[in-house]
């Protein structure tokens, strides 16, 4: 099967530590690196939101860039939904 580069994006609740917040990364890496290859990863740190979402005015942004099997973004997803302290994800297929 043909593998295809993503970016994602998820932002972090800003109420958990510094450790908790770098555990929270550390897992998303090993998930991707485990599903595939992890090119890039860029925190961004607390940003201003645009709106308010749970109640929270700032998160924690992180970016990653990755290679992988088509079918696994849906995975990806299904784990951001059932991690507590992402607040807001996204994932997307890059063009070649």
């Amino acid at each position: 099967m043909v593998e295809r580069k993503y970016e994602t994006v998820f932002i972090i609740s800003p109420t958990l530590d510094d450790e908790a917040r770098a555990a929270l990364v550390e897992k998303f890496k090993n998930l991707i690196s485990s599903n595939g290859q992890l090119l890039n990863v860029e925190e961004w740190g607390k940003r201003r939101l645009a709106y308010k979402i749970d109640k929270h005015a700032e998160g924690y942004y992180v970016l990653m860039q990755f290679i992988s099997k088509p079918e696994f973004p849906r995975e990806l997803e299904r784990v951001y939904r059932i991690t507590d302290g992402v607040i807001r994800f996204l994932i997307v297929k890059l063009e070649k």
